[in-house]
């Protein structure tokens, strides 16, 4: 092999052991969407204590600001999931260069031995002879053997230049998964950044209510998510809803109401905290099945299903964009992983706005 090809060699063995030290994700990121105006919000210290307008405009504003970090945390959590991949096909890639060098290493040592046996005796090596043989019983019989001699040189020669040109390939392949993850770890970097702005300015306008009004506040959550359930449940849909878990399905509730309690953390899969969609795919891997692991990706790959159909153990998609996620536990109620500052827990299933149900067992 010449100097390029050894060179391209290195190179890209090089590229693929750097691997190890990296660990970036694989894709730019939406714009979740201009942040609220920061105008509307908690009174500057010594003002008069807002009113219940004033409380319900600061509900608002959170809600928006959590609601564009979820759509920033569900992309973050999407290009984990990529990432995990990537660097998958990136190690294979590695294995492939490593057995390609060992097999051209071989075949190098066979062409050695070729060429100081052509000097002797005009033919390849027996082992090499019986290796690329195309028939071994005919090269064993010891018929042919000058034919099989030929035969076995044009075979360690067209062996050789595909060894070649396999890592030649290898090279490529890595090269471009190793630029996709460079560029994809500042892409990573900036949505990180994104998530923790929009948490920090909702922090920040928590932290400027007094205990008194946060106490208000999260009264006038409860509300809000009371309403909306008792209109849900107003529209008769308990009446229609009576499915039974699948055995796997049970055992997704099992693990998911067995979290109730543990903090929510962005792009969290347990087991110490989760997020929404870590809690949901966590819960449905305890059952022995893989899913998608954001909401939006449930949403698109998991099989729908009408909301009157759904059972224990079906996932309850929320919102328009499909940021937020629910396990359904029966008898109306939801598990799930709210916001940051929050814990896991059980709530209404429809206090929230539902965009659809999906059911991840086939059963």
């Amino acid at each position: 092999m010449g100097t390029g090809n050894r060179g391209l060699i290195a190179a890209a063995v090089t590229v693929v052991c750097a691997v190890t030290v990296l660990a970036a994700p694989g894709t730019a990121f939406a714009d979740p969407g201009p942040a609220p105006s920061p105008a509307v919000g908690a009174p500057a210290p010594g003002a008069s204590a807002p009113g219940a307008k004033d409380l319900e405009a600061v509900r608002e504003q959170l809600d928006r600001l959590y609601r564009a970090a979820a759509v920033a945390t569900d992309e973050y959590n999407a290009v984990e999931e990529r990432t995990r991949r990537q660097s998958a096909e990136l190690a294979a890639l590695a294995r492939k260069i490593v057995e390609g060098r060992q097999r051209l290493a071989l075949l190098k040592e066979w062409a050695g031995a070729a060429a100081r046996a052509q000097y002797r005796s005009g033919g390849l090596p027996d082992e090499a002879k019986l290796v690329l043989s195309d028939d071994p019983r005919e090269f064993l019989d010891g018929t042919g053997r000058v034919i099989q001699g030929q035969r076995a040189t044009k075979g360690l020669i067209a062996e050789t230049e595909r060894a070649q040109q396999d890592l030649k390939t290898y090279a490529e392949d890595a090269s471009t998964q190793w630029r996709r993850l460079e560029a994809n770890r500042k892409a990573r970097a900036a949505a990180q950044k994104k998530i923790e702005k929009q948490i920090a300015r909702a922090e920040k306008v928590e932290s400027e209510l007094e205990k008194e009004e946060r106490e208000r506040l999260a009264k006038l959550e409860r509300e809000a998510a009371q309403r909306a359930q008792t209109a849900w449940l107003g529209s008769g849909i308990m009446e229609e809803i009576g499915g039974e878990a699948s055995e796997d399905g049970r055992k997704a509730v099992e693990f998911a109401t067995a979290q109730v309690g543990k903090p929510y953390a962005w792009g969290a899969e347990g087991p110490a905290a989760y997020d929404c969609s870590g809690l949901t795919s966590r819960a449905w891997a305890s059952a022995g099945l893989a899913i998608p692991r954001t909401s939006q990706q449930q949403w698109k790959q998991l099989r729908q299903v009408e909301t009157e159909d759904m059972r224990p153990g079906d996932l309850i998609i929320y919102f328009e964009d499909a940021s937020h996620v629910g396990m359904y536990v029966g008898d109306g109620r939801v598990v799930h992983a709210p916001r940051p500052g929050r814990t896991v827990t059980i709530a209404g299933a429809g206090s929230m706005p539902i965009l659809g149900v999906v059911r991840p067992d086939p059963a």
